[in-house]
């Protein structure tokens, strides 16, 4: 844009008025969300979906608008809700996010990258792999990715779980359950399994007791000395297996 013009014989627009020039976008119909290992949806999550993607649609050009995490799940115990938009263009995610909230009275949190960066990291993370098996998109994907590990990147991933042995006493249900989460989700990554949210608890359950993914979330560990002997095993013992495969020269 380098000039605007304006006819001088304009009905409703006196001198002086203030007024807001914007891009003419079509009015875009938004098909019906893909839903990814997602069974049902209450009605108002359902309306903000709908709401949160008619709204990126008016202002910003995409190849795909993912929503995942906590949002998901079952009732209404979530503190924002996260975004992956998956854009070749500069988008000034502050401001898209206070737009969003303005519209459906909620904190959103957006990620904007390209689809080289979400493919390479489906690759190599297995945070991804998380977030992605379980989500509602705009559009319908398929990511065929080639599986490669980088332990260098999963030894530093690997150390946000550390904290659930140094800092039990001072963490949330759901902190603790974030950190053996992602721990657990190494694991299956490194060997070669699905990352997918039933399948981290299952392991959870396997790994430190029955219920425990359930009792780690709810901060309702009974045996915390048992667990964490346990967890502090497993995660001494998955280290171990990381470093040794950087000192025998893996990535």
């Amino acid at each position: 844009m380098d000039q605007v013009y304006i006819p001088k014989r304009r009905i409703g627009f006196d001198i002086g008025t203030h007024v807001v020039i914007r891009p003419l976008r079509k009015k875009i119909a938004i098909a019906k969300p893909s839903f990814y290992d997602v069974d049902s949806l209450d009605q108002i999550k359902l309306r903000i979906v709908n709401e949160i993607f008619e709204k990126i649609s008016e202002i910003v050009e995409y190849d795909n608008v993912i929503i995942t995490g906590s949002f998901l799940e079952k009732g209404f115990n979530f503190n924002d809700i996260d975004i992956l938009l998956i854009s070749e263009d500069k988008v000034n995610t502050t401001h898209l996010e206070e737009l969003l909230k303005d519209k459906i009275g909620v904190k959103v949190h957006i990620v904007l990258m390209d689809n080289k960066t979400l493919t390479k990291g489906m690759s190599s993370d297995p945070l991804y792999q998380t977030m992605l098996s379980r989500c509602v998109s705009i559009k319908r994907f398929v990511y065929r990715v080639k599986h490669e590990i980088n332990y260098k990147i999963l030894d530093l991933h690997l150390l946000k779980s550390k904290l659930l042995i140094e800092n039990f006493d001072f963490l949330s249900g759901d902190e603790k359950y974030e950190m053996a989460r992602n721990a657990v989700s190494i694991a299956l990554f490194i060997g070669n399994k699905e990352v997918k949210k039933d399948k981290i608890e299952e392991s959870i359950d396997k790994l430190f007791g029955k219920d425990m993914s359930k009792n780690i979330k709810e901060n309702i560990i009974v045996d915390k000395k048992g667990f964490l002997a346990k967890y502090k095993k497993f995660y001494n013992d998955l280290s171990s297996r990381i470093l040794d495969k950087i000192k025998n020269g893996s990535k």
